[in-house]
């Protein structure tokens, strides 16, 4: 049985961790399914228990920026981003340290490793337990809808972790900002929580890596989250939706189109830090409400391609790309 544990469990959680077994916790983007870092083992029941493929890299947690840099070379760019965005929803991709204690396998066998300090305050409290990086991709099966509450932990990976942290929902929704400063320049390897423009700001111009088609076709992502068909419900997904059939289930953004046969509006206020927090489980409620319903498509509604519309806009690609 996975257990469900409260704020008062964080040492005992840390103790499971350090036995090898595998933890969700919340960050605040999504639940992260952490095993340590450091083991070999732990990593590799973490794609086991994700049915994840292993040419995916996880990203790597830490407590705080100088924990972090001890396992990666850090530049004046990462040091300028981690003064300013971390604790927070940015993972930097940086060359490994010779002496980085991180097992090859969390990297997928890169030169490089991500890492990231989160934000939420009960992974903060764990990670400083812990005392070793912890590797925490999204808690819930490989390629499907990230989970933003224990709840959605339990559904996906009910027995088959040892325990959920359950601290709520996540308040962002969609997973940190990918940062690859390991290249030549800058390259937004994902958009997530810290919208691009942001970055921009403090470091210059940012390039865009591979599209997602692209990059679906190569065995050395350098990022946690490229593969094409990845955050898919099990109904298919209609993107740019102008209108709405009566058997399809509606995603809205807004005023609803008329005439679904089931609706859940990511913000009626068109508020895209509301619409980022409810995405993940507006698609899983909308899967199952619809199936339910006899639906036979999701459809969705057009999000604006500024700030964190493009971390949901890509979220929403990888749902209605065709399926392997």
């Amino acid at each position: 049985m996975t257990e469900r544990l409260g704020p008062d469990a964080v040492a005992h959680a840390a103790a499971l961790l350090w036995g090898g077994a595998l933890v969700a916790f919340p960050t605040e983007t999504v639940y992260g399914l952490g095993g340590d870092a450091t083991n070999g083992a732990a990593v590799a029941g973490i794609f086991a228990a994700k049915g994840r493929p292993q040419f995916n890299p996880l990203i790597c947690h830490y407590p705080d920026a100088e924990a972090a840099f001890a396992d990666v070379r850090a530049d004046e760019r990462a040091r300028l981003l981690a003064a300013r965005f971390w604790p927070g929803p940015l993972t930097l991709v940086l060359p490994r340290r010779p002496d980085c204690r991180v097992d090859l396998l969390a990297g997928a066998g890169l030169d490089t490793l991500a890492v990231r300090v989160p934000g939420n305050p009960m992974a903060q409290a764990l990670l400083r337990e812990v005392g070793r990086p912890v590797a925490a991709p999204s808690a819930n099966r490989s390629g499907q809808v990230s989970p933003t509450t224990a709840d959605h932990v339990l559904e996906g990976l009910s027995g088959r972790i040892a325990a959920v942290l359950d601290g709520g929902p996540c308040p962002v929704g969609v997973e940190s900002t990918v940062l690859d400063l390991a290249g030549a320049g800058p390259a937004m390897l994902r958009p997530g929580g810290v919208p691009v423009e942001d970055i921009e700001a403090l470091i210059g111009r940012v390039g865009r890596a591979l599209p997602i088609a692209a990059a679906a076709g190569t065995q050395s992502l350098r990022s946690p989250g490229m593969l094409l068909s990845h955050y898919a419900p099990t109904l298919p997904v209609r993107l740019a939706a102008e209108r709405v059939g009566p058997d399809e289930a509606l995603l809205a953004f807004g005023p609803p189109l008329p005439g679904a046969a089931v609706v859940w509006n990511l913000s009626e206020g068109r508020d895209l830090g509301e619409a980022a927090a409810r995405l993940f489980a507006g698609l899983r409620w909308l899967d199952a409400e619809g199936a339910r319903r006899g639906c036979t498509g999701i459809a969705v509604m057009p999000v604006p391609e500024t700030g964190l519309g493009a971390a949901i806009n890509d979220r929403l690609a990888r749902a209605a790309a065709p399926r392997g």
